[in-house]
């Protein structure tokens, strides 16, 4: 099934609007979740919708924060999210960064007391349309086991880094630090079928291609799968970023995370507030003219499309370029949903008296 991304868009904005988000907040909600189902990354957009609902039911998320700044430099910032929308917060503190590095040539906050906030690339590309470098990470439910542990420690943590470029679409390294994304395996529940091997484990341990395994109390593994194949590094990745965005910034870290995943419950006693967030913004000019840094990064981008084959019928992926393509395509030819995202979307409209657009009944 496809639906329009206006008609998606529209119902998203209700949905958030129905939780008491106030009207810019809801439309700023409802565009950082269809970035996602754009770019093709189907797990962070609207099949998250219910998430965040069942969060405001539960008490853990404020539709309407007073964000704040609790410390700041004239390059770094500290905020304070009041439990509000991750997909708001995250995009208040960018604005934040980015005027920081009009002002000096670079600006960092971190964040706490925040919930989930969609897709990395949507904050870290908020810098590269002021031709600026961008960064953006988060941590998230424990979900990954450290290398040589079964227990379920650090999140998938993902971060991005997003480059402008010129002729070319923007560089976007936008991953999770574990071996694959969680959103990854609820996609293969939902469509039933095995995960590869090295994604996860039971929870005595062993490797599985059991896409429930996690929820049945197993653990993802981190980026590199096992220490052999380096997970000992995707260990450190993660780790940098909860401590970049839980142990700096006054959040919550490790296994205290407060979780949005929902067959897991916060942990008492929590030594910070809520999840944190870590974003960054860098001038270009602050290094090199931007017209000159362009003119390089085009290069660099060309030399590596025109990189020798190993197989005829594929070349080198730049990062960030299949979701860009998938964007194109999907502004066009409308975003497709899994009958389950359409089933939950259905629930919702019916909770909250909201017309679905035919198109996806």
């Amino acid at each position: 099934m496809k639906i329009t991304e206006q008609q998606l868009r529209a119902f998203t904005h209700e949905v958030f609007k129905s939780i008491g988000c106030p009207d810019a907040d809801a439309a700023l909600a409802a565009d950082v979740l269809l970035s996602a189902d754009l770019r093709g990354i189907d797990s962070h957009g609207v099949a998250r919708l219910s998430g965040y609902v069942r969060l405001w039911e539960n008490g853990r998320l404020n539709p309407t924060p007073s964000i704040r700044v609790a410390h700041e430099t004239p390059t770094t910032a500290t905020l304070d999210g009041d439990r509000g929308l991750g997909l708001v917060v995250a995009p208040y503190a960018m604005d934040i960064a980015l005027e920081k590095a009009r002002q000096y040539g670079s600006g960092w906050v971190a964040i706490r007391n925040s919930n989930h906030f969609g897709i990395a690339a949507y904050h870290a590309l908020k810098a590269v349309q002021h031709d600026m470098i961008g960064y953006a990470m988060t941590n998230a439910s424990p979900l990954v086991a450290p290398t040589f542990s079964s227990e379920r420690l650090l999140g998938t943590n993902p971060v991005c880094y997003a480059f402008p470029a010129g002729q070319y679409p923007p560089v976007v390294v936008d991953m999770a630090t574990s071996a694959a994304a969680n959103g990854k395996l609820e996609i293969a529940q939902r469509m039933n079928v095995p995960i590869p091997e090295g994604w996860a484990l039971t929870p005595d341990g062993k490797p599985t291609t059991d896409p429930n395994a996690v929820t049945a109390g197993g653990a993802l593994l981190p980026l590199g799968s096992e220490y052999g194949r380096g997970s000992h590094k995707g260990f450190a990745l993660s780790a940098t970023v909860d401590i970049l965005s839980g142990v700096l910034s006054g959040a919550n870290y490790g296994p205290w995370v407060p979780p949005f995943v929902a067959y897991l419950q916060p942990l008492a006693d929590q030594p910070g507030q809520g999840i944190g967030h870590f974003v960054g913004a860098m001038r270009v000019d602050g290094f090199r003219p931007v017209a000159e840094f362009k003119i390089h990064i085009d290069q660099w981008i060309t030399r590596f499309k025109n990189a020798r084959r190993v197989n005829p019928e594929q070349g080198v992926i730049i990062p960030g370029e299949p979701e860009y393509q998938a964007m194109h395509q999907r502004k066009k030819q409308g975003i497709p949903l899994a009958g389950k995202v359409v089933e939950s979307l259905e629930a919702l409209g019916s909770k909250f008296g909201i017309a679905l657009p035919a198109t996806i009944r």
